[in-house]
């Protein structure tokens, strides 16, 4: 502090090891000629060029803030250097590359706006990007409060990081944590006063994105925050039936029951399912037309027809809208492949009507929400089990990209946790890239259906000589659509031979 500018009668103190000279004007060739200098303190001078010296060779700690320098020098001839104070200088940092022994980094309150070769990142500068740190494997707290950043892209390979503060950024994007998503070790996250915070949910979508953090902008992550997250954006199916399911009870209990039964009484259906493009759907209307005085097909969905499709034979096509506004009448929905699918109180009834049971088939999804109602249905696995034939079925179709089928033969393996995971959660499993796929579902329902056990009793009758009836037509069975139908549908067990089970339908008059 006494305004020194010429300290050149130092050259002669070769032996020195300690310089401190803060609070003056001086330049620093001196040190040139003391080759067995470990401390260094020349802060709050005016020294414009950065290590204008001859490095000696036990230099560790330096203290160079508070000067003029704006360019930083290649320092790799500083092999021992591990405390280095930069504050109040630069614009650019880099040349740090073999400061291996560095332990100590100080660069606040500069003016930087690119970084490289750092072992430790600054606060309180102009960082707009993260660059550079593709090499520090074992960082782990990383401090890059007080910048500009907008993207944690650059973080994404940093494995071990633990803690990471960007408070006072300028991050809007919630999507930005998925560049975090994989650092399995991370535990805190400091995000305060960055744009993101408005956004809505903010909270819990990162709490979402990133299960493992325990602290989040310095407050503790609870279990229930946890819940939570994954109950709002990626629900368990149990959840999303469960919602599904108190949506349409609050509408039935405003709705009249026209036709269909009571929960005393459930409605006979059928129900086929299994992932994407497995041919469920070719399946079921190939059991209608053969079963036609049995089944009937109906369903409403949002989604566009396929080629070859025909609205209300495959389908009842309806927009968004109008899918939205039939609401009140769904008895079960679902969302799947950003289209909504949906069966309806009328069709049903409709169907009911007619003497017949329904025959639909939807998506796991649709199997949980439906699993909720008052209805009693059948539930049939198709599950393929070569997964390449089903990936080149897909392929032969040319209706869905590679994404899509990606995603649908992901969810083969949904599908069979499933099973394994809730016995008897389906009634039959059948492979459907079999050939004799349509003869195994078609021997099942005939068995549901009581019709092989018919079939040898009529016989039986035919070949008795007692047999005195000469009636070709069927008893009276009341059908769903009657007075009667609780009769019709409620259900009965199984009358094969050591069979405890009912089965999928209960009797359904055999004409209209």
């Amino acid at each position: 502090s006494h305004n020194l500018s010429d300290i050149s009668i130092l050259c002669n103190y070769v032996y020195l090891q300690k310089l401190e000279l803060p609070h003056n004007k001086i330049k620093l060739s001196c040190v040139s000629h003391m080759p067995y200098l470990v401390i260094l303190d020349a802060s709050h001078n005016e020294i414009s060029n950065f290590f204008e010296f001859q490095p000696p060779k036990n230099l560790k700690e330096v203290n160079f803030s508070h000067n003029r320098m704006t360019k930083m020098k290649d320092l790799s001839a500083y092999l021992s250097l591990n405390t280095l104070n930069l504050d109040n200088n630069f614009c650019e940092i880099s040349g740090l590359e073999q400061c291996c022994k560095l332990t100590h980094l100080s660069l606040a309150h500069n003016k930087i706006s690119r970084i490289s070769g750092l072992d430790s990142l600054p606060r309180g500068n102009q960082l707009e990007m993260i660059e550079g740190l593709e090499n520090l494997k074992s960082l782990q707290v990383l401090d890059l409060s007080l910048n500009r950043i907008s993207s944690l892209s650059g973080l994404q390979n940093l494995h071990l990081l633990g803690s990471i503060d960007l408070e006072k950024n300028l991050i809007s994007e919630i999507q930005e944590c998925k560049h975090i998503h994989n650092l399995l070790l991370l535990r805190d996250l400091n995000l305060l006063r960055n744009p993101v915070q408005e956004q809505p949910d903010y909270r819990l979508a990162v709490v979402f994105l990133l299960q493992h953090l325990t602290m989040l902008d310095q407050k503790k992550v609870t279990a229930e925050e946890k819940v939570s997250s994954v109950n709002k954006y990626d629900p368990p199916l149990d959840v999303v039936a469960a919602r599904d399911h108190m949506t349409h009870l609050v509408y039935q209990l405003m709705q009249p029951q026209v036709t269909l039964p009571s929960p005393d009484s459930p409605y006979p259906m059928l129900v086929l399912t299994g992932p994407q493009g497995c041919g469920k759907r070719e399946l079921a209307h190939r059991l209608c037309q053969e079963f036609s005085e049995y089944f009937a097909h109906t369903c409403h969905t949002t989604r566009a027809a396929y080629f070859g499709e025909e609205n209300g034979l495959d389908y009842h096509f309806v927009s968004e809208e109008d899918f939205q506004n039939m609401i009140p009448m769904f008895i079960q929905t679902l969302q799947y492949g950003g289209h909504s699918y949906g069966l309806t109180r009328d069709a049903i009834e409709e169907v009911a009507r007619e003497g017949l049971a329904c025959c639909v088939h939807m998506e796991l999804e649709g199997v949980f929400s439906l699993k909720n109602s008052y209805f009693e249905p059948r539930y049939i696995l198709l599950i393929p089990i070569q997964v390449e034939k089903y990936t080149g079925h897909l392929k032969k179709r040319g209706l869905y990209s590679q994404a899509q089928i990606d995603a649908a033969v992901s969810r083969i393996e949904l599908y069979t946790n499933t099973n394994k995971q809730r016995p008897g959660f389906f009634d039959n499993i059948i492979p459907c890239d079999r050939e004799e796929a349509y003869q195994m579902l078609r021997q099942a329902v005939k068995g549901y259906l009581l019709l092989e056990e018919q079939e040898e009793g009529e016989d039986n009758i035919r070949a008795s000589p007692d047999n005195t009836s000469t009636s070709g037509q069927a008893p009276d069975t009341p059908r769903p659509g009657t007075d009667q139908a609780a009769a019709v549908v409620s259900p009965t067990s199984d009358r094969r031979p050591g069979s405890n089970v009912k089965p999928i339908l209960p009797p359904i008059p055999t004409g209209r």
